[in-house]
């Protein structure tokens, strides 16, 4: 199965402040929509709560370090590990990890793909994506855009492949 993460991230490396993202971007949604739609998605129980329900047409697959913790809907492990596992036994294809910081910084290692949105602007923020090993990834694919009556900020989406 392959392992991909989605993630939008400024210049500064901020990707949230206080649970939430920073900036609105209509065509970062839709992008994520469309290539999660149908797979698994990894996240950990921080950005379960701060998306607030299962997104739909996705099994959500939530990692957190409290027994306790239980959604209807949902899919509940205690590691990266046992969240890959069980995103195998869905499906063959692809699964997609989608935050928090702790869960990108985990997954890194493991994944395949890393489908990122760059959002050209510094944001104060509270959390940060983990530095990427230029060395060990490669830009597959790259489109810009720029400011326009939805969208605040220019950006890119970028593709990188191991």
């Amino acid at each position: 199965m392959k392992l991909s993460i989605i993630v939008a991230v400024a210049e500064n490396g901020v990707i949230g402040h206080n649970n939430q993202l920073i900036w609105r971007l209509p065509e970062d949604l839709k992008m994520f929509k469309r290539l999660t739609s149908g797979h698994p998605i990894i996240m950990g129980r921080k950005t379960f709560e701060s998306i607030g329900k299962p997104l739909p047409n996705r099994t959500s697959i939530i990692i957190t370090k409290n027994p306790e913790f239980q959604i209807e809907g949902c899919i509940t492990v205690h590691s990266l590990e046992e969240a890959i596992e069980a995103a195998n036994e869905i499906e063959e294809n692809e699964a997609f990890i989608i935050g928090g910081a702790e869960i990108y910084r985990l997954a890194l290692p493991f994944a395949d793909t890393i489908y990122l949105t760059e959002v050209h602007h510094s944001f104060e923020g509270d959390t940060f994506f983990p530095a990427i090993d230029k060395e060990l990834w490669e830009e597959a694919n790259r489109i810009d855009h720029n400011i326009d009556e939805k969208h605040l900020y220019k950006y890119s989406f970028v593709e990188l492949e191991k």
